[in-house]
């Protein structure tokens, strides 16, 4: 497995748009702590940037010897928007255009709707034109909620290049399992994993809502802290599989911890427990 940094560590949960660092400093941390990857989203490079400034940071990522592990085109889709989210299927060319810029091969989506099935299938064949793949995380308010229903959605837009990022944390919020046997359920379809922790409780101190569970709350915590997440089974049904591709730090740490903490007791914790290149 190779260890990737999503640059959502400099993102508050639930404010997308805005990052407390830039690209090149936060990249210089990824480099320092030996990830592989950033994973990358509008709040530093999106389709809204100019392509040379696109361009330009993308080379400043290779100098470091980082590889963009995916990329999340623009700000509806981590917003989990209703209505714009799943816009990016209807108009995938640019998404494509800001993937291939930086190197990359996947592409994050949103689903909301039945009718967003048929417009994921022709994202993907254009996708696939290119040598380029999409997936959907598992998350919240999406066609994606729950494992079944995932899975299911996988199977009707029979496409080799559509899969899923498989999140544990957001499964356990829609009251759905998330260990080895929903491991090796998606393994076939398993694109990218996507890592982030939380202790559900009453009074927790941040609330989501789910369609199939309702609204839920829970306390944010860091990567490293017991009690939430059993991230060391996750990398065991991860091994048990042989999943060799990226698994992503995707916290936003404001509040929980500073970038570097963020970005190296991160890493440390992991590589404690899992088999990393």
């Amino acid at each position: 497995m190779k260890l990737s940094l999503s640059v959502r560590v400099v993102e508050k949960f639930q404010a997308k748009r805005e990052a407390s660092m830039g690209l090149g400093e936060l990249a210089d941390l990824a480099a320092a702590h030996g990830y592989r990857a950033v994973c990358m989203r509008a709040s530093q490079l999106g389709i809204q940037t100019p392509a040379a400034t696109v361009r330009s940071e993308g080379e400043g990522l290779r100098r470091r010897g980082l590889a963009v592990s995916m990329v999340t085109g623009d700000f509806p889709i981590p917003e989990n928007s209703d209505d714009e989210g799943p816009q990016a299927l209807r108009n995938i060319t640019p998404y494509l255009d800001l993937a291939a810029t930086l190197e990359a091969d996947l592409l994050r989506i949103c689903m909301k709707r039945e009718e967003d099935i048929t417009w994921a299938q022709r994202a993907a064949d254009e996708a696939g034109e290119r040598g380029m793949r999409l997936a959907h995380q598992c998350h919240t308010r999406s066609l994606f909620e729950e494992v079944e229903a995932a899975l299911d959605v996988i199977g009707r837009v029979r496409r080799d290049n559509f899969g899923i990022i498989y999140e544990p944390a957001n499964l356990e919020l829609c009251g759905q399992p998330y260990g080895a046997e929903v491991i090796r359920a998606f393994a076939p379809h398993l694109f990218n994993v996507y890592l982030q922790n939380h202790r559900i409780h009453s009074g927790g101190d941040t609330a989501l809502t789910t369609w199939n569970h309702g609204s839920v709350q829970f306390d944010q915590l860091p990567m490293w802290e017991v009690g939430g997440v059993d991230f060391a089974s996750i990398m065991e049904g991860l091994a048990a599989v042989g999943y060799e591709g990226y698994v992503t730090v995707h916290q936003a740490f404001a509040g929980v911890a500073g970038p570097e903490d963020a970005v190296g007791k991160s890493a440390e914790y992991l590589r404690s427990i899992g088999p990393f290149d």
